[in-house]
């Protein structure tokens, strides 16, 4: 069994001081909100904080990442606190983490394995289990040294190909290896899986719509909202990892299928974007994108950067307004929290693009109008035809209700004249009817 580096938590008494590594470049509030959020990742996994700070580094220590006074400090704040973890809010390597946990005395556990931590304790499917483990023994990989430099060689020869003479920490790397193997190959069928639903989705009529946003943006509850559904939706990180699919009325639509995914959040480790791929494919094959974004945050603006940034990882183009591929709508989330009154709230008062809705999620204001922008941005590529057809064709009136958008109808004697929008792909499929 390879040992995973998971925290072992005790029990209630377990207690952690957060330190950011300030490497320039961050305003004072940025840096105060980044705390903020490093605390709410703790607590997503039942971690108290006792402190949370930062320290400037200006040039980063290869042994230890902070400077020797710095630790010095380090090691006093968590004798005062009684605290057995330090979370550094930033990216340690091997070598750094184990020389921290050596002269501190404590558990040491950078973001990425803050993150991957919160991962393997949410995912709930057997899909988002298998994508968690991949991206955590993707981590671990590099950071065996951490847990075996005490062993000496299992036993005596020159060690070539294993077997004989293979160091503990060569066994464990092989078996990463040969175990990530396993786990590619099984996410590749339930990949092949997973594209073969969205196949079937495709050749039905009904559009799909992804919701995105930070963590904590309030995708849930839209998503909630929205369907009718009671997705887990909580003012916590990470709320939501495995992607749920649900159905909901749309005007001009028979129905709209409407994705929820996990939520993004800054400096995303790399290894869960590469895991998640194949479920945040689910976005790429949208007709539209909802980018979900907590207006009332401090942040926004950044966290909203944060967002662009991975799905242009993700192969989608943010910035084309109009064009193939999906268009993507900003719901402007939780403007009932955002004061008008407040000279520091401008958001009410500065120019709304026109791709933007403002909505609460949580009171429903502002949902038709979003429903609305919804089928306008579904349409933009929908053609309109006038169709005469006869008021005993009951079948085919019924089925343009469901299918199209009626502009206009009018009656003549035995024959009803409408002018009809839809989709070159159901104007293809009426006509064979």
């Amino acid at each position: 069994m390879i040992p995973f580096e998971k925290i072992e938590l005790d029990g209630t008494d377990d207690k952690a001081v957060i330190i950011h590594p300030d490497m320039g470049g961050l305003s004072q509030n940025a840096l105060e909100y980044r705390l903020e959020e490093a605390v709410g990742l703790a607590l997503a996994i039942g971690l108290k904080t006792t402190s949370a700070r930062y320290f400037t580094v200006r040039v980063p220590k290869a042994g230890t990442l902070f400077g020797s006074g710095q630790v010095d400090q380090i090691k006093t704040i968590l004798a005062q606190d009684d605290a057995n973890i330090l979370i550094v809010d930033g990216t340690l390597t091997a070598i750094q983490q184990r020389n921290l946990e050596e002269t501190l005395e404590v558990k040491v556990i950078d973001r990425t394995g803050l993150i991957l931590e919160i991962f393997g304790a949410r995912a709930a499917t057997a899909e988002g289990r298998l994508q968690v483990e991949l991206a955590h023994l993707d981590y671990q990989a590099g950071r065996l040294v951490r847990s075996w430099t005490h062993l000496e060689r299992q036993r005596g020869g020159f060690g070539f190909l294993g077997g004989p003479g293979e160091t503990q920490i060569e066994s464990d790397r092989r078996m990463i290896r040969d175990r990530m193997a396993k786990l590619r190959k099984d996410l590749s069928h339930l990949r092949k899986t997973r594209t073969l639903h969205r196949a079937r989705r495709q050749k039905a009529p009904w559009p799909v719509i992804a919701l995105v946003g930070y963590t904590n943006a309030g995708k849930s509850t839209l998503f909630n909202r929205l369907t009718g559904a009671d997705v887990f939706a909580e003012d916590l990180l990470f709320a939501t990892l495995d992607p749920t699919m649900r159905q909901f009325p749309l005007p001009g639509y028979d129905k709209a299928i409407i994705s929820d995914t996990v939520g993004f959040v800054s400096d995303l480790p790399t290894q869960l974007v590469a895991a998640f791929r194949a479920t945040l494919e689910e976005v790429t094959a949208a007709d539209v994108i909802i980018h979900v974004r907590d207006i009332a945050h401090p942040s926004s603006d950044g966290q909203a950067r944060d967002v662009e940034q991975i799905l242009m990882e993700l192969g989608v183009d943010v910035e084309a307004e109009d064009g193939e591929g999906a268009l993507i709508i900003e719901a402007w989330n939780k403007i009932d929290l955002v004061n008008p009154d407040d000279p520091d709230s401008t958001i009410l008062s500065q120019h709304i693009p026109a791709n933007v809705c403002l909505i609460s999620a949580a009171t429903g204001q502002g949902l038709d109008a979003l429903a609305e922008m919804i089928t306008e941005s579904l349409s933009r590529h929908h053609e309109i035809e006038t169709v005469t057809l006869s008021v005993s064709d009951g079948k085919r009136l019924a089925w343009l209700h469901e299918n199209g958008r009626i502009l206009e109808s009018k009656q003549t004697n035995n024959d009803i004249i409408m002018d009809v929008q839809m989709s070159h792909r159901n104007w293809g499929r009426f006509h064979a009817l």
